[in-house]
């Protein structure tokens, strides 16, 4: 069953929410103060209309409302329909203030009710496209992005231009990148009503060393959407304004040549998008959320985020451009060079550093308190435990697991397919490696694929392991053959089989033919 929606506001927008609720089969009511526009919402659609939104709010035939009131009086409404046990559809901005917004997204949750905001370009299938292209790594690593949300008029007297232009390109941006920007700096200008900026540019650094630039203004002699992200492979435009060539990619590069960057051009490649109005798959996710009660998409901490970014540009504006922290972009646990390159989404814990042109890329995960020396790259999908040191000139490769406290020496070497081929794409044939808990891979070794290194193992320096190596073994030559035993501490024990006592630290082992194991974890194995 279809749920019933009331709109809440049939003006500059709200009438847009009008008829494409009533073209999904979901408008019910129309709440509108002014005679004019109520009638107005009459004439053009068979529903129900009032004036009183208290009536909306107890009407129990009415599942949610969609709010495109003035922004001042979104936090009102939307707690009064939140209390009144409706799910909510609000227009941009959820509130005017981040804590109206966070009480908003809390009386949500304790009610067990829908919080969606009207972040209309993230259901653009542009929009949706682009962030493919990114996660697909086709654009390449993100430099910048700039947007551009200009026209003439409508002034407004109780926001500013960035209130009601920034919050789309605000939320796509870190949508896109898949982060919140640590700093903001706003300059801008109050060129008809005082106090009020009309015009502003706002820049965004984020953490991931990305900056985007928001232009935004009510004084433009034409209107202009546009949004460019330029990657180091391609760079795409989305262009809201074109009829058809919507989203542009440039296979635009920047080559060397006698130490001088050199730009070439390329044609644009129009790419086919889905022909959908977005507000009609906004309007269709609110719908979907409200019978499957899934989380929206552009939830209340999608809302959240967008104000606490806003709230940053404004203390901006007010201190003449002053570089300003984002409420929620909190310190990182990590440490890395500025040189250091760290792809979106991935973990990196507690403690961990990351030296000089290291690259971590997405969806990878390290541990607490690692070292990545200088030209380290770890490959997506790639586990790293804690404490784990991987010295200068290291790739660990997709398919490589390292448990904690591995150590891999300067320059030795992963692979991840047993027969490579640079004309033939194999990533289907990775094959896994473990590293198991406190091994050492010593310098110039190499790990061929498909094999597991036990505990406390130890690689030689130069060494090629083509097998798998029992815990505790001292693995030396090319191919790697075992020529001992090491103790937990690094040192290697006395040979010959039996007991035998480490004679750094004190640790009795068991040694036989191929095995060898400590003696107090034979004990309690035995017992």
């Amino acid at each position: 069953m279809v749920p019933r929606i009331a709109v809440v506001g049939n003006g500059y927008w709200g009438k847009n929410l009008v008829r494409v609720f009533h073209e999904l089969g979901a408008l019910e009511a129309v709440c509108e103060t002014r005679d004019e526009s109520r009638r107005d919402a009459e004439a053009k659609y068979p529903v129900r209309t009032s004036a009183d939104f208290s009536a909306i709010v107890a009407d129990e035939t009415i599942d949610a409302v969609a709010i495109a009131a003035p922004a001042e009086k979104h936090y009102e409404l939307a707690k009064q329909a939140l209390m009144g046990g409706k799910d909510v559809y609000v227009e941009k901005p959820l509130a005017l203030h981040s804590s109206e917004g966070r009480e908003l997204q809390e009386l949500a949750s304790r009610k067990g009710r829908i919080l969606m905001v009207g972040h209309i370009l993230e259901y653009h299938p542009a929009i949706r496209e682009l962030k493919r292209l990114i996660r697909d790594g086709e654009l390449g690593r993100i430099q910048y992005i700039y947007s551009s949300r200009l026209n003439l008029g409508k002034l407004r007297s109780e926001e500013n231009i960035l209130w009601s232009f920034a919050p789309h390109d605000i939320s796509v941006i870190c949508s896109l990148l898949g982060e919140t920007p640590e700093f903001v700096a706003s300059h801008g200008g109050s060129y008809v009503n005082p106090g009020i900026f009309d015009t502003t540019m706002t820049t965004c650094q984020f953490r991931s060393g990305v900056q985007a630039h928001i232009f935004v203004s009510w004084l433009h002699p034409f209107k202009e959407q546009k949004l460019a992200v330029i990657g180091d492979k391609r760079m795409a435009v989305f262009d809201d304004l074109q009829p058809e060539r919507k989203l542009v990619l440039y296979a635009h590069r920047i080559d060397w040549v006698d130490r001088t960057p050199i730009a070439f051009k390329s044609a644009g490649e129009a790419l086919p998008l889905e022909s959908v109005e977005p507000l009609r798959n906004e309007c269709q996710h609110f719908l979907d959320c409200v019978t499957d009660r899934g989380t929206p998409r552009t939830d209340g901490r999608n809302g959240i985020q967008v104000l606490e970014i806003l709230e940053a540009c404004g203390q901006s504006l007010r201190n003449n451009g002053e570089p300003i922290r984002v409420a929620t972009a909190a310190p990182r646990p990590y440490s890395a060079h500025s040189t250091a390159v760290i792809d979106r989404p991935c973990e990196i814990g507690e403690g961990t550093r990351i030296w000089h042109f290291s690259h971590v890329m997405a969806n990878s995960r390290i541990g607490k308190h690692c070292n990545l020396g200088q030209n380290v790259v770890v490959s997506p999908d790639v586990v790293i435990g804690n404490n784990v040191k991987i010295q200068n000139n290291v790739s660990v490769y997709t398919g490589v697991i390292l448990e904690d406290d591995v150590f891999c020496g300067p320059s030795m070497v992963f692979t991840n397919v047993i027969n490579p081929r640079s004309h033939i794409v194999r990533k289907h044939e990775y094959q896994a490696t473990l590293i198991k808990k406190g091994a050492s891979l010593g310098a110039n070794c190499t790990i061929v694929c498909g094999t597991t290194v036990g505990e406390y193992a130890f690689i030689a320096a130069g060494a090629v392991v083509t097998k798998d190596v029992p815990p505790y073994a001292l693995m030396m030559g090319v191919p790697a053959t075992l020529a001992g035993w090491m103790c937990y501490c690094g040192t290697r024990l006395p040979e010959g089989h039996g007991t035998q006592t480490c004679s750094a630290c004190g640790r009795r082992y068991l040694v036989e033919e191929d095995s060898c194991l400590e003696a107090a974890t034979r004990q309690a194995a035995l017992a």
